[in-house]
This record gives structure tokens, sequence and C-alpha cells, in this order.
């Protein structure tokens, strides 16, 4: 069963189409990716379909109903992590996650039960009597994730819920993310960091000006726009003479220097790098460090919108 279906979805601002006749389907039990550049109509996307913004056109389904301002039955089953941490600050991280669960779960009882949970999943049982302006950015975060996830949500939306922490509340968000969809849920996840939406998510869409540019797994992404690897060659002397050589290889799509490193975007070709060393032996260009690198979706995005991931 598709948990989320966007059919022909249009949202102008004035005379600016944020939407362009946007199709998305979502599986249930699946990470799915939105990866594109600010501007390219993510939260947009996610706001139409949680019905907080109106739209020119479209229909949307969510869990297999029409999806409208008044479906509350449908909104329940509904958790959002938006961008920008929105808790209480006056309020205890308990007092916070308890509040925000109230709005789904009126039994009293219950909700103690789910907020005790939640402080489990996101690792802040010894915050629970903090208030958010006592943690760190990181766990601050968490305790945005917390409030969003604590009713127990069939279908999430975590958007860019990585912004601006450190390396462990990173992971232990990722692993999280993971955790959700085992015990159930579905899980919308926007970001910037192509690394994470790589590790996490089943399926991407790559989005730009309001369009799908493509959808698939990173593998067929990648496979999709015939990406290979990136290799660099850190030369002893710069020689552009060079150049010309490796750019006449079958399989280069670009070749360039970067002070004395030899850089050079290749298609996909079993015998790539052992290509690129030898032109560089019969010019008798010497060289110490080489990288080898398979391609990344950043590189599917440049190649497919001519932008990079982060403009």
């Amino acid at each position: 069963m598709n948990v989320v279906e966007v059919t022909d979805l249009i949202k102008r601002y004035k005379e600016v189409v944020a939407l362009d006749h946007f199709d998305l389907s979502i599986q249930q039990g699946e990470i799915f990716g939105l990866l594109g550049p600010n501007g390219s109509g993510k939260t947009t996307a996610i706001n139409c379909v949680l019905q907080l913004l109106t739209y020119s056109k479209g229909r949307i389904d969510l869990f297999g109903e029409p999806m409208g301002p008044t479906r509350y039955d449908l909104k329940r089953r509904i958790g959002l992590v938006p961008q920008q941490i929105a808790v209480f600050a006056e309020l205890t991280v308990a007092e916070n996650i308890d509040y925000f669960c109230s709005l789904y779960v009126d039994d009293g009882a219950r909700r103690r039960q789910l907020v005790d949970q939640a402080l489990d999943f996101v690792g802040l049982r010894a915050y629970a009597r903090f208030r958010p302006k006592k943690l760190s950015g990181g766990l601050a975060r968490r305790l945005n994730i917390a409030c969003g996830i604590a009713h127990r949500p069939a279908l999430i939306f975590l958007d860019e819920p990585t912004v601006a922490v450190d390396p462990q509340s990173r992971n232990a968000i990722l692993e999280g993310v993971v955790q959700l969809v085992a015990e159930g849920a579905t899980v919308v996840y926007t970001s910037h960091y192509m690394e994470e939406v790589e590790q996490v998510c089943t399926r991407v869409m790559v989005m730009d000006r309001g369009r799908a540019v493509a959808v698939g797994t990173p593998a067929e992404l990648k496979s999709m726009v015939g990406i290979g690897e990136r290799i660099r060659v850190e030369l002893d002397v710069p020689d552009r003479a060079v150049l010309a050589t490796i750019r006449q290889l079958p399989h280069t799509q670009r070749a360039a220097l970067d002070g004395a490193t030899l850089q050079v975007s290749c298609t996909r070709g079993a015998q790539n790098l052992s290509e690129i060393l030898g032109a560089l032996a019969a010019h008798g260009a010497t060289y110490g460090r080489v990288y080898a690198e398979p391609p990344t979706l950043n590189d599917v995005f440049l190649e497919l919108t001519g932008a990079e991931l982060r403009d």
C-alpha cells in the first residue's frame, strides 16, 4: 500500500511556481529521501501534504484516503519534526514531550508511558528535568524529534533533522530513523547531506525547481546517469600537456588540474584507473598518492541539474 500518493500537485506563490505538476508515491515501511537544494520545493511539498499550505491543483491521498484540512483522523497518524527547533522554553524536556503527545493522546497513563519511551528512544532520560536552554544543539534536536514521534505515528516527516548537530547526535538520530521504520513507521526524510540520505534511505527523489527530476534507490540513480568513478592523482610536477591525452580516453567525462592534482570524472568502465595511469606513464609524468572514489548522490544531482547539492 502507498502511504503517500500525491498527483499533479501545483503550488504557486504569485508568479513563482513552487511545485510544478509534482507527483510522489511512498510505500509503507520506506525511508524516502527528498534531496535538493534550497528552494527546490522539498519543504513546500511536505507542508502541502500536511495541509499546512493551500495549493492550486492536485490530489493528495494518505493511507489510501483523501487528505484534507479537516481530516484529523489522518493527521493523528502523522508525526512532524520541523527544520527549526520548536519547543517551549518554559517547559522541561519531559513536559515538552508530554505536551506535544497530549495533542494526539488523551489518556494520561498511556501518555506517561509514551513519554518514557520517547525519552529512552532519543537518549534524553538523564535530561528529563532540564529546560531546553540547558541542552546542547544536538540534544535540542533530539528533543525536537521526541516531541514529533512520541505519539507513535505511522507516517513521520523529518525535515533536516541533523542540521548543525555534533557527530554523536547525528549518528544517534540516523540510528533512530532506522529503528522507527523497524518498528513499523514510514519516514520521509529531507536533507542537504547526501551522505545521510545515501546511508539510510531506501529510495530517493531528486527535486529541482518544484519538479521530481529522478526517483529510485541510490544505486538506481547512479546507474541512471552513467556516472562512474572520480579519480584524483597527485602529480609530482603539474603537467597541462597530459590533460589532452586524458580527455581523449574513452571513459573520461571531465579532466582538470587543481594545482598539482589531476582530477578526472569517468563514466563506468573496468579499466579507468589503469588507463589514466598508463597515459601518465606514456608522458613520463610521475605521481604520488592516487584516489579512486565511487559516485555520490551529489554527482547524480550535478549531472541531472547542473547545480551542486548545497547551492
